[in-house]
C-alpha cells in the first residue's frame, strides 16, 4: 500500500475506536441516542442565519427551527451545540425560554407537556463563538479558514463525524432530517462568492459595500452534517442534464485561477450522472440541482453541493486505491462523493453505527462507474483490488445509540458485501433493479441496516442473514480450508472462522474439473476424478484459503 493511502487509512482507523470495549459516556448517549429530549419532536425546517467575522475567526447567528410534536413531550428539549460554541438564548415567540448547558448539549426547559400533539411550533436559537478548526479535514473536521494560492480568503466547513452542532445549534441526529429542507443566509465579506447547498435565492450587498448577504434554499430533506458553505474567489458556470426526471440544473464552481483546467476536468460529470441514473435510478434531488465546488480539503458528499479537492488529478490524489491501474482512469473524488447522493444523502442510516449503508454502497459506485466507462472486467478488477485496504480491526457495524461509526472497513468491506451479493444473484439486470428499488422505496428516508438487509433478501430471494451477520457484525474473514484425497479422488472443503449456519456458493477449478459447491462450516466433498492439484476458488468472494 502506498504511503498516501496508508496514511489516510491509518487516520480513519485512529479516529474510530479500535475495539468494542469502549467505555461510553453520557455525552456519547446524548449525541447518538434518541433520548427523552429528542424523541417527542420531529424537525420540519431550519432557517439559518450566520454572520462571519473573518478577522476573529468567529461566527454568530440564529436558527429558526420549525418542528412538530409527535409524542407526549417531556419537560425539556435537547439542542446540540458543541463547545466552544455558545447558545445565547432560545425564544418561543417573544417568550425567552430557560436553557441549561450539559457539555455539548443545551436543555431547553419549558412547559412542553402542555403543548398540543401533533402540532407545529417554532423556536429561535441565538448563538455565537469560535467554531473548532479542522485539523485534518474532512476526517478530523471543523472550520477551514485559509487562503487560496493567489492569497484570497477561502473559508469552508466539513463536519461529518464531528457533527453540524460544532457550528450551529440543531438536532444533530441522523434519524431526523428537516422534512421541508432548510434556508442558509450567510453574511460574508464583500466580493467573496458564497455557495451553499440547494439553489441560489438572493444576494444583497450592504450600502457601504463591506458585506453581502447570500441566500441559498434547500427544498429536500438534508442530513445536518451535509449543510455547508464555500466562501472564496470563485468562478462558476451553469449547465443542464437531460435526466430520467427531466432537466437537472448543474453548477460548477472552481476557484477563478483554476477555471480553465476545471472546465476540462469536470466534463466527466454528465457521463457519471447518466451512469449513476442507469444503475441507481433518478438523481434524488432534482429540485435542488447538482453542484461541484472546489474545496480546501479532499472532498465531501455535501448534498447538492459536492466538495471537490482532488487537485484535478486522476485517482485518489494521483494514487490508485485498488492497486490495479483502473483507479487512475477516473477522478476518485468526483465519482465517490457524487455516488453519495444516492447512498448517504437519499438513503440515510438512522444511526451512524449503520453507516456502511452510506460508505459500502457508495464505494461500490466507483466500480459501477468503471463498468460504464471501461467495461465489466475492469470494474470487477477494481472492486476486488480495493479489498487490500480492509483492516478487519472490528465489526463494520458499530455500537448503537452512542454515535459509534464502527470500523473504517465500512468502505471497502461494505463494498465487498455489495459485490458478493451481485455475484450470488448472477443477474446484472436483477441487481440493477435492486439498487434502483432501494433508492425508490427508501426515497428520502432514514433506515436501519436491518431494513436494508431484509429488503435485499426479499428482492434477491437469497437467504443472506448469516452472510450479513458474518461480514457486518464480526470482524472475521471466512477461512476456506480444503485438501484433496488422492485415494478417494475427492476434494474436501469447509469454512472456519464463521458464524453458525454461514455458507457461500463458490466455484472451484482444477485440471479438467470445475464444480459449483456450497461451502459451510462442516466438511463436505465433491468428486475430483479429473481434477488437478492447482486448485482455484472463486475470486469474487472475500475469503481466505488454507490448503
Amino acid at each position: 500500500m502506498n504511503r498516501t493511502i496508508l496514511f489516510i487509512t491509518f487516520i480513519l482507523w485512529y479516529l474510530l475506536p479500535a475495539n468494542t470495549t469502549v467505555a461510553y459516556t453520557r455525552q456519547d448517549s446524548l449525541r447518538g441516542g434518541n433520548g427523552s429530549g429528542r424523541s417527542w419532536w420531529d424537525v420540519q425546517e431550519y432557517y439559518l442565519y450566520i454572520n462571519f467575522d473573518t478577522a476573529a475567526k468567529s461566527i454568530s447567528g440564529m436558527n429558526i427551527m420549525t418542528f412538530i410534536t409527535t409524542d407526549n413531550p417531556g419537560d425539556s428539549m435537547q439542542i446540540d451545540m458543541q463547545e466552544p460554541m455558545v447558545l445565547d438564548s432560545a425564544l418561543y415567540g417573544k417568550r425567552k425560554l430557560k436553557i441549561a448547558r450539559e457539555g455539548n448539549v443545551y436543555w431547553i426547559i419549558s412547559d412542553f407537556k402542555t403543548w398540543g400533539i401533533p402540532r407545529e411550533y417554532q423556536v429561535q436559537l441565538f448563538y455565537h463563538g469560535k467554531p473548532r478548526q479542522a485539523k485534518l479535514p474532512p476526517w478530523d473536521g471543523g472550520f477551514i479558514w485559509t487562503k487560496d494560492s493567489m492569497g484570497n480568503p477561502w473559508i469552508a466547513v466539513a463536519c461529518q463525524g464531528l457533527g453540524a452542532s460544532s457550528w450551529w445549534p440543531c438536532k444533530d441526529y441522523q434519524a431526523d432530517e428537516p422534512d421541508n429542507g432548510m434556508t442558509l443566509n450567510l453574511y460574508v465579506p464583500y466580493k467573496l462568492v458564497t455557495i451553499c447547498n440547494g439553489k441560489f435565492a438572493d444576494r444583497q450587498d450592504t450600502k457601504d459595500s463591506t458585506a453581502s448577504l447570500w441566500v441559498w434554499r434547500v427544498k429536500n430533506p438534508i442530513n445536518s452534517y451535509n449543510a455547508t458553505f464555500y466562501i472564496g474567489n470563485y468562478a462558476g458556470w451553469p449547465d443542464t442534464l437531460k435526466g430520467e426526471k427531466g432537466v437537472l440544473d448543474l453548477g460548477f464552481f472552481p476557484l477563478k485561477h483554476n477555471e480553465a483546467k476545471a472546465s476540462k476536468h469536470f466534463k466527466v460529470t454528465k457521463e457519471m450522472l447518466h451512469c449513476f441514473e442507469h444503475w441507481m435510478g433518478p438523481y434524488p434531488f432534482y429540485e435542488d440541482g447538482y453542484k461541484l465546488v472546489e474545496a480546501p480539503y479532499l472532498g465531501m458528499e455535501h448534498q447538492s453541493g459536492i466538495a471537490y479537492g482532488n487537485k484535478y488529478r486522476m485517482g485518489y490524489l494521483g494514487e490508485d486505491r485498488s492497486g490495479t491501474g483502473v483507479g487512475l482512469l477516473f477522478d476518485f473524488i468526483i465519482v465517490h462523493e457524487s455516488g453519495h447522493e444516492w447512498f448517504g444523502n437519499n438513503i440515510t442510516a438512522k444511526d451512524v453505527a449503520d453507516n456502511w449503508i452510506h460508505e459500502g454502497f457508495t464505494t461500490y459506485t466507483e466500480a459501477l462507474f468503471a463498468e460504464c466507462a471501461f467495461g465489466k472486467e475492469k470494474a470487477y478488477e477494481y472492486a476486488r483490488g480495493e479489498w487490500k485496504n480492509i483492516l478487519n480491526n472490528r465489526p463494520v457495524i458499530g455500537d448503537y445509540g452512542v454515535h459509534d461509526e464502527g470500523s473504517p472497513d465500512k468502505y471497502d468491506k461494505g463494498a465487498a458485501v455489495v459485490h458478493m451479493i451481485r455475484v450470488m444473484m448472477n443477474d446484472d439486470e436483477q441487481f440493477r433493479q435492486l439498487l434502483r428499488g432501494l433508492n425508490k422505496d427508501f426515497y428520502h428516508q432514514t433506515v436501519t441496516s436491518a431494513q436494508v438487509e431484509q429488503y435485499i433478501m426479499d428482492r434477491s430471494g437469497l437467504p443472506l442473514q448469516k452472510f450479513f451477520d458474518q461480514y457486518l457484525r464480526t470482524k472475521d474473514i471466512p477461512e476456506l480450508e480444503w485438501y484433496i484425497s488422492k485415494k478417494e479422488k475427492k476434494l474436501y472443503y469447509r469454512f472456519n472462522n464463521t458464524v453458525e449456519g454461514f455458507s457461500l456458493p463458490l466455484t472451484v477449478k482444477g485440471g479438467k474439473r470445475e464444480a459449483d459447491i456450497s461451502v459451510s462450516g462442516t466438511w463436505q466433498t465433491t468428486s475430483w476424478k479429473k481434477g488437478g492439484y492447482n486448485v482455484q476458488f472463486s475470486k469474487d468472494f472475500l475469503v481466505r484459503t488454507k490448503p
